[in-house]
């Protein structure tokens, strides 16, 4: 049953590291401007969302399952939208980001130590700070607000947290390089050569932990 799964469900995960591969090296190509640079970078979350529906039993996926499955569909849709309407892109993040602190506070670490509720609170509170610091732009900050809150929850969740919260530390990352571009501060390539890479390997790690947690491969510490 192991290898059956593991040959119908996991070759969407590959295909998903393939779109964004593509999509990174593809970007600045002449080739990857317009459709073909569009239909992979939504292809890259958008099959990582087809791996975590397969990849979770039906039996298992019930609602968690189904808001997981949502807040990758948005992420994808804001990924295609951010490269043509950078308000429309953000405000499918933040619907994304909304879905994502459902599922994880539906889902609360039975016993949390007091450096995680530390770091949760840190996260909550210094996403949006520094989103407005390297942007200067109160809607920004606003949207780091949501940003912040879905870390946090990710964080103090009972899913794993050096994949899961370290998924949604890295996303917030991403977002912060973006948002750099928009202040002034000046990080030369960095944003350009991290903001993909960071984003999509937060967005698997989220993906791969939360679905290993419903499938019941994870233990609840």
């Amino acid at each position: 049953m192991a290898k059956q799964a593991l040959i119908q469900q996991r070759p969407w995960l590959l295909a998903s590291i393939a779109a964004a591969g593509a999509f990174y090296f593809l970007r600045d190509n002449p080739l990857g401007e317009g459709t073909w640079g569009l239909l992979a970078k939504g292809a890259a979350v958008g099959l990582l969302t087809i791996y975590a529906w397969l990849r979770v039993p039906p039996e298992r996926r019930g609602l968690d399952g189904a808001l997981l499955v949502t807040a990758l569909v948005l992420a994808a849709a804001g990924d295609v939208a951010i490269e043509l309407y950078f308000t429309v892109g953000g405000a499918f993040f933040t619907a994304a980001h909304c879905v994502a602190v459902v599922l994880y506070l539906r889902n609360p670490r039975p016993r949390k130590s007091p450096s995680q509720r530390m770091l949760g609170l840190a996260l909550f509170i210094a996403t949006p700070l520094v989103s407005y610091l390297l942007s200067g732009k109160a809607e920004i900050a606003l949207y780091g607000a949501f940003l912040g809150a879905m870390a946090a929850a990710a964080w103090v969740s009972r899913f794993p947290r050096y994949r899961v919260g370290t998924g949604a530390v890295l996303f917030v990352i991403s977002d912060w390089l973006i948002f750099s571009r928009a202040g002034s501060f000046d990080l030369g390539v960095l944003p350009d050569l991290l903001i993909w890479p960071l984003y999509y390997a937060g967005q698997v790690m989220i993906a791969t932990g939360v679905v290993q947690c419903l499938r019941g491969e994870q233990p609840v510490r």
